[in-house]
């Protein structure tokens, strides 16, 4: 992760890295329907039940760019025409190549394009862009919310956490309307606002939780435990059935942030962490995660059912895990093309747009800065 003023944090491009792998690993094993590994059922090993309800990796995504926006933020004003422009230019090149790839492929299958057209542009909004592009939107809803987030900061460090409990009092109020809350929980800003907020949160309190190991440990082991028990009981679409009614996803969204951003604030402040060799190349690998994000949809299923029909079979968890690592390996080098000759290149573009703030006031300098966000590599 490197910002317009060069400042590197490899510790977060670990997370980034493990972020991605999560959720390719969650594709590999299951898809969308059980295949080739079946739903039913969770790993014996408690921890490896995060890798079976791999959607969870795009909480931890969340999680860390709210960690990443505070630490860049800290002590700075930001102007916001200036972020939303250089937020543009690095996430847009990309989805905009994915999405003329599945338009083309959709016109090539005779699917309905018009209703294509429509999905994209609903897609400012609603869930609805392709190959994970609809966690995209939801970043920039967290985008459009941030002054906020940063007013509150300002003023408390605590005073965010109104935020989440808003949100799931609000949860909490549409399940009781609708009758379920996991549609929005996942797909939404409804529930992903708690992911965001934790991540600053985290970064507040981080000297608190650095060096905290059996604190930490406890707390990733409990976490990781009632990841154990959810799958157990059918995971995110059988768990009740899907959309589920169950209230655990008022929740959820909450318990995932807290664990995430307690995790990634001991990691990056506990330890010192090479800039060579084995942490290189993981860091390497959140670089372009990015892009593995984006584009590992178009390989991922097809790969499973080759191997699953072809070379082995694959309905053993642990087995489709390990054959995960492989295809995700594969992948690091096509996000190191697509990096270099789709992404950076507008990134040049960007403009510098930090400002050091006036600690001893309560608003911004005169002029065009005003506290917002920084530019970083941070995206889903």
């Amino acid at each position: 992760m490197r910002s317009s003023t060069g400042a590197h944090f490899i510790a977060l491009d670990h997370v980034r890295a493990l972020a991605a792998f999560v959720v390719f690993a969650w594709h590999f094993t299951h898809s969308s329907n059980g295949y080739p590994v079946p739903f039913d059922g969770a790993p014996s090993l408690f921890p490896l039940a995060l890798l079976d309800e791999g959607h969870t990796g795009v909480a931890l995504f969340m999680t860390l760019s709210g960690y990443l926006f505070a630490k860049l933020l800290d002590g700075k004003s930001i102007s916001y025409p200036a972020f939303l422009w250089n937020r543009v230019l690095r996430l847009f090149p990309l989805l905009a190549l994915v999405i003329l790839a599945v338009g083309i492929k959709t016109y090539v299958v005779g699917g309905d394009l018009v209703a294509y057209a429509d999905s994209i542009a609903k897609g400012t909004v609603l869930p609805t862009l392709p190959n994970g592009g609809w966690s995209i939107t939801v970043e920039f809803h967290y985008y459009l919310i941030l002054p906020l987030l940063l007013w509150m900061l300002r003023r408390s460090k605590v005073l965010p956490i109104s935020i989440v409990l808003a949100a799931i009092a609000l949860r909490l109020f549409l399940h009781n309307e609708r009758g379920e809350i996991q549609s929005l929980a996942y797909w939404t800003i409804v529930g992903r606002i708690d992911q965001f907020v934790m991540g600053m949160l985290a970064y507040q309190f981080r000297s608190r939780i650095a060096h905290r190991h059996v604190a930490v440990a406890a707390t990733l082991i409990g976490f990781s435990l009632l990841y154990w028990y959810f799958d157990r009981q059918g995971g995110f679409y059988q768990y009740r059935g899907y959309p589920s009614p169950s209230m655990l996803w008022v929740l959820l969204p909450t318990l995932e942030g807290l664990a995430y951003a307690t995790g990634i604030a001991w990691y990056e402040s506990s330890f010192a962490h090479s800039t060579s060799g084995a942490s290189a190349f993981v860091g390497r690998i959140g670089e372009y995660s990015y892009s593995i994000y984006l584009l590992h949809f178009f390989i991922v299923f097809r790969a499973a059912k080759f191997v699953h029909e072809r070379v082995m079979d694959l309905s053993n968890f642990y087995v489709a895990c390990l054959w995960s690592i492989v295809f995700f390996l594969v992948m690091v080098p096509v996000g190191h093309l697509t990096f270099r000759f789709i992404e950076a290149p507008f990134l040049r573009l960007r403009r510098r747009y930090t400002g050091l703030e006036n600690r001893n006031t309560t608003a911004p300098r005169s002029g065009a800065l005003a506290p917002c966000i920084p530019d970083a590599r941070q995206d889903h």
